[in-house]
Order: C-alpha cells, then sequence, then structure tokens
C-alpha cells in the first residue's frame, strides 16, 4: 500500500509538473474591488486583451499564455497573500501590483521565488532605486519624477510664494509629498507653510482645509489617491479657498472628476505623457473600446506595455528561466502603447515620463 500511494504521489506530481510546463503563466496582481479599483481593473483588461492576441498567434515559445488574476485591493496586508498564492500557483512572471505599498509589501516574496515583476503605476521610487528588488520592473517614471515636475510647474508657471504639502501617509503618497517638499525648498523660492499627513478614509478634512487657509497658502500639493483628493477639493470649494489644488497621477482618474464633479475643475495634477499619436497607442484603445465600450482609464496604456514586454522577454529569453527573463527586459526592445522600450539597469522603463495635466469643464486637459 505504501508503495502504490507513493507511486500514485510521484505520477500526480510529474503530471502537475508536466500541467504547469504546458503553458506560460502570466500573474496579474491588483485592486479589482473597493475604492482603488479603478487603478487595477484597466490593467488587469489590458492583459487579457494581449493574452487574448498573443495566444490566437500561437502563443509565446509555442505555448498558450494562461492568466492567474488575484485581487489585493491596494492593501499591503492582502498583498502578501496574493503574492504568496501568485507563486504557489507557479505565476512565470507577474504584472502588478498597482499601488507602491501593496507592490513593496509583495515584492520580497516574489524575489526569493525569483519571479520577475513588473507595475503600470507603482511609482515609489525606492521601488528601483535601493536595488533591494532586482526582480522589479516598471512601464512609469517614479514619483521623484513627477514630483519635480509639480515643483517646477508651482513655482515657474503659477508663481506661487507659500505652498501647503500633505499626503495620505502611504508610501505612494508620502513618497511623493516628501520630494515635493524637498525640491520646493531646495528651489529658495518658496515657503512651505504647512506638510502633515492626512488620514486616508477619513467623512471629513475641513479641519486641515482651515489650517491652510490659516497658513494663507497659495497652493496645495497632495500626495495621494483620489478619493480623499476628492473630498480635500469639494470642501475648498464649499469654504471658497481660492489655493490651487496640484497633485500626482494617482488623482488623474475619472473618479476624481465623478465625485469632485465642479470642484475638480482648476485643479492640476500630473500624469503619464499622452501617448496616443503612437500607433500602438491608439491601437490598444480602439481595441478596448471595441471590447468593452468604453474609455480604457488610468494606466490601461502601461499595463498593456507591461503585458507585452513581460511576455516578449520570455520569447527573446527561449525559456521562463529568471536570469534569461530580466537579462532581455534590459537588453531587448520591445514595441508598446508607451514607446520603444527596455528598462535601465534599476528596473525603469527608458524614455518614460509625465505631463502637468488641468481639469477644464470636467475633462483632462495636458498642458504643452
Amino acid at each position: 500500500m505504501t508503495v502504490l500511494i507513493s507511486t500514485l504521489a510521484f505520477v500526480l506530481s510529474m503530471t502537475s509538473i508536466g500541467f504547469a510546463a504546458d503553458t506560460i503563466k502570466l500573474g496579474v496582481a491588483g485592486p479589482h474591488s473597493g475604492d482603488l479599483a479603478p487603478y487595477g481593473i484597466p490593467a488587469m483588461k489590458a492583459a487579457q486583451l494581449v493574452v487574448k492576441q498573443v495566444n490566437a498567434k500561437g502563443g509565446v515559445l509555442g505555448k498558450q499564455v494562461e492568466l492567474l488574476i488575484q485581487d489585493d485591493q491596494c492593501k499591503p496586508e492582502i498583498a502578501t497573500n496574493t503574492a504568496t498564492k501568485l507563486v504557489t500557483d507557479g505565476a512565470d512572471v507577474v504584472l502588478g501590483h498597482i499601488c507602491s505599498g501593496a507592490t513593496k509589501a509583495a515584492l520580497g516574496i516574489y524575489k526569493d521565488a525569483k519571479i520577475p515583476v513588473m507595475s503600470p503605476s507603482a511609482t515609489n521610487p525606492p521601488l528601483t532605486q535601493s536595488g533591494d528588488y532586482p526582480n522589479f520592473f516598471r512601464t512609469i517614471a517614479s514619483d521623484d519624477m513627477q514630483a519635480k515636475l509639480a515643483v517646477d510647474f508651482a513655482i515657474n508657471t503659477l508663481g506661487v510664494k507659500k505652498v501647503a504639502v500633505l499626503h495620505d501617509k502611504g508610501d505612494y503618497g508620502k513618497g511623493f509629498a516628501d520630494f515635493a517638499k524637498q525640491y520646493l525648498d531646495e528651489s529658495g523660492k518658496v515657503e512651505v507653510v504647512l506638510f502633515e499627513g492626512i488620514t486616508p478614509g477619513a467623512m471629513d478634512y475641513s479641519s486641515i482645509v482651515q489650517k491652510v487657509r490659516k497658513n494663507k497658502a497659495e497652493a496645495l500639493i497632495f500626495g495621494g489617491y483620489h478619493p480623499e483628493a476628492s473630498k480635500l477639493v469639494s470642501q475648498m470649494s464649499r469654504k471658497r479657498l481660492k489655493t490651487v489644488f496640484i497633485s500626482d497621477d494617482g488623482v488623474k482618474d475619472d473618479s476624481f472628476l465623478k465625485v469632485a464633479g465642479d470642484a475638480a475643475n482648476g485643479a492640476y495634477m500630473t500624469g503619464p505623457r499622452d501617448l496616443s499619436k503612437i500607433a500602438l497607442n491608439a491601437a490598444a484603445t480602439a481595441e478596448f473600446k471595441a471590447e468593452y465600450g468604453a474609455e480604457p482609464g488610468a494606466f490601461y496604456q502601461e499595463g498593456y506595455s507591461a503585458a507585452l514586454a513581460l511576455l516578449n522577454a520570455i520569447e527573446k529569453a527561449g525559456s521562463t528561466d529568471y536570469e534569461a527573463v530580466t537579462n532581455a527586459l534590459r537588453t531587448q526592445y520591445v514595441d508598446t502603447p508607451v514607446g520603444k522600450i527596455k528598462f535601465d539597469s534599476r528596473g525603469d522603463a527608458e524614455g518614460v515620463g509625465f505631463s502637468v495635466y488641468t481639469v477644464e469643464n470636467g475633462a483632462f486637459k495636458e498642458l504643452k
């Protein structure tokens, strides 16, 4: 009986290994439910569209691509479980995570498992700049770049002299705010009159808005996401505060426009450059509209690019071997909706960047 059980276990094990080898497994992790789902769902749908196309053309290395999709709700404590599940399920590469805090929480797990990970949206600089995660790549520029852009815009275009800086205490929001304050201080042209964290999810920010008024801030730079930004601009509007609102790409989402309504008009935020004139970018957008009958949403193009880059690297490497795939990502160019890219030694995509946008008549407008 013992021999029979051992033999059966061996056969099942070999069957499992054989099945795993029959497909290329692309993990997708991000918020697919909750307040921040508008950031994760477009990237998930991008992966689905890319895989549909790739499989229709014969797959990667002659194998079909299998999607493994996990919802982390942008919460670090869930992201660790998500990462563990994707590793256990045999993911060869992972597209995700979306939020910087969740990404950071999960990266060590993927690193130990030797799995390349690529985010379309996690912009916290240390994720690449610390050197702690050689398995991590991203198709978006980092927060230090967009913070510098936001500060330069506030000083050189708006001409403000007093600035309040707020953040949501998270890795992403505080990282952006810390860089903004650093660049403001280094400029020697601006006084930072307030630097403070707010509590995410709070129903009311009137006390902090009152502090912004009391300190006579001409501009408020906020690091965080659209739920808090919507409340801030709404309460600033109700209190008839004329302070200019400036934020990051975590706010450049249609949810901000819908929730904040008229209060969003006149706000500024950084976001990935409009690359709609790139043929593949326009094609990816058209593909989404044809499939879903709607505009793609935040980080769709970056997610589409990440899926293409990961699968291209496996094809170029000739296998899913970790060293071969990461080497291909750093040395082999690939055409994507964000341009023809490869990744530098730190994992940042070469050539991607940000623009400043404003809200005008309820829509985002890129400022040239």
